[in-house]
């Protein structure tokens, strides 16, 4: 899983944002997706896991509603950190992770996609 931490904080999470007024999920994630890390996605590319909250990491006493997508990536797909990403690593669902996990990724989002790993 591509995982980010924005400047100045210690948790990663998946890539994405805010979706601004009048904003659909999707379209949120693929202009998130382009003007943090450089990707370019369609539509096509995505599909929803999910709509899911937990507690914000970098936002105290916030709660985080994320609607989840899978996003097929292409072989020659680099993420490139820009914007407030200072980086983005990839993390395996399936390995122990000694990183700083926002509380979503920790405590939702590992635990559904090794579920849905290993039950393949």
């Amino acid at each position: 899983m591509l995982l980010v931490r924005k400047r100045g904080t210690t948790a990663f999470m998946q890539p994405g944002g805010k979706v601004d007024q009048g904003e659909l999920p999707l379209a949120a994630l693929i202009r998130e997706l382009e003007e943090e890390l450089g990707l370019v996605i369609t539509a096509d590319a995505a599909t929803f896991l999910g709509s899911y909250q937990a507690p914000a990491a970098n936002e105290p006493g916030f709660i985080v509603d994320c609607a989840l997508y899978q996003v097929a990536m292409k072989p020659d797909d680099r993420a490139i950190p820009a914007a407030e990403i200072e980086e983005a690593l990839w993390a395996s669902v399936l390995e122990p992770c000694d990183l700083a996990l926002a509380p979503l990724t920790r405590e939702v989002i590992f635990p559904l996609l090794r579920q849905q790993l290993l039950s393949r």
